[in-house]
């Protein structure tokens, strides 16, 4: 019993000093601290911002109140960090957040003291709050060089330029979408620029909403724009659609520069020919079945309602069946995705279609004024069943046998 009240009294100093009221400034400590630069930010250039608390109390609530940050505008870069450290031997909890700040306007500006207020408890295991703050910031701010142009300040930027398919080889009647995909830096989605202008002498184009999305990143956040059209050539031949731009601020090289999307030419297949496919490439010559095996097939076939058409047609095999309505599996293909209203597989099997047989000029014109429903904000929906109906019902003009 002595041994073990000389441990108790040995014991009590420790406890009593670890969960006192009374709150030691080594105990607990919270610094803002501003990332280092080579150089003065300008009007709206990212400033990122570390706050690190160093905790050698137990915390039982925690709430970090943030200034006003008058002057900037800012984003908060993830969660709120909190693990353990070994700090001069011993374990201490740290707590850490990062910060992006924009600057709004020249000048010396100040940002206020961050609070964390915290939950203690004492020695009698009882709550208490207290709190600690962080000394003020104070920023020089230069102002955004002159420009006419959209103000782009930006730490890394990538540009890419993709198509759906070869814009130079497309289908008759066929469209092709288009994506410029611009991935940012340090900026925020608002401070991207607008989505240009796409032109073309002679194209048809469709805009489609711009979409932003934003990546919280330690290095600040990645905010990656996605500009799309969808153009259509409106002659037989091809057209080309004009490059466009646009400038930004570089703020590690401290320069202007510009980006400038190339000029490209969209063009039908009939502009630059295509290999045909073997089975499309041999006809044979027409022909007439003797005999029984021509009584047999012509039997089978006019059992599914379609005999009387083959009289005067050029079969070649399986690929000669396939074109008849019943045995085709891109008609079944396109009437399927119309009766689902399935706009994508209706306009991929009319064009596999196309690509397949020929195309009429009636038919191409009926993919266009598709295309036109379609993307035209203010437009008509389209019918999907009256536009398979005429288009698989058109057909060339009959000259003889």
């Amino acid at each position: 019993m002595r041994w073990l009240g000389l441990i108790l009294c040995l014991l009590w100093p420790l406890g009593a000093s670890g969960q006192s009221r009374t709150v030691l400034p080594s105990e607990l400590s919270l610094t803002a601290t501003v990332e280092a630069m080579a150089h003065t930010p300008v009007t709206r250039e990212m400033i990122l911002i570390t706050l690190r608390g160093i905790y050698r109390r137990h915390i039982t609530l925690e709430k970090l109140v943030q200034p006003d940050l008058e002057g900037f505008s800012w984003t908060q870069l993830g969660l709120d960090s909190w693990h353990e450290e070994r700090l001069d031997g011993e374990r201490v909890k740290v707590f850490t957040r990062r910060i992006a700040v924009y600057p709004d306007r020249p000048g010396e500006l100040t940002i206020a003291p961050f609070t964390h207020k915290l939950t203690l408890t004492d020695e009698r295991d009882a709550w208490f709050e207290h709190e600690i703050q962080s000394e003020p910031l104070h920023i020089t701010v230069a102002p955004a060089p002159e420009t006419s142009d959209w103000w782009f300040p930006v730490r890394r930027l990538r540009v890419s330029d993709r198509w759906s398919n070869a814009p130079d080889q497309l289908a008759p009647g066929e469209g092709v979408l288009r994506i410029v995909q611009v991935e940012a830096l340090g900026v925020t989605p608002e401070m991207i620029p607008p989505m240009p202008e796409l032109t073309s002498p002679s194209a048809m184009i469709f805009p489609h909403p711009e979409k932003r999305l934003v990546e919280l990143t330690p290095e600040g956040p990645m905010t990656i724009a996605f500009w799309r059209w969808t153009i259509q050539p409106t002659n037989d031949t091809s057209t080309i659609v004009e490059p466009m731009s646009f400038d930004y601020f570089d703020t590690t090289t401290r320069q202007s520069r510009e980006v400038t999307i190339s000029a490209q030419r969209v063009a039908y297949g009939t502009a630059v020919p295509e290999t045909p496919s073997p089975q499309s490439s041999e006809r044979a010559a027409p022909y007439s079945l003797p005999g029984w095996p021509a009584a047999l097939l012509a039997g089978g076939v006019f059992a599914f309602g379609v005999g009387g058409s083959l009289w005067g047609r050029r079969l070649t095999g399986r690929s000669g069946l396939e074109r008849f309505s019943i045995f085709d599996p891109l008609r079944r293909a396109l009437r399927r995705s119309a009766r689902r209203q399935d706009l994508a597989g209706v306009r991929q099997a009319a064009a596999a279609i196309l690509r397949r047989d020929g195309g009429l000029d009636q038919k191409r014109a009926m993919l266009r004024d598709l295309d036109r429903s379609v993307f035209d904000p203010h437009g008509v929906p389209a019918d999907l069943r009256g536009f398979v109906r005429n288009f698989l019902n058109t057909r060339p003009e009959q000259h003889g046998r």
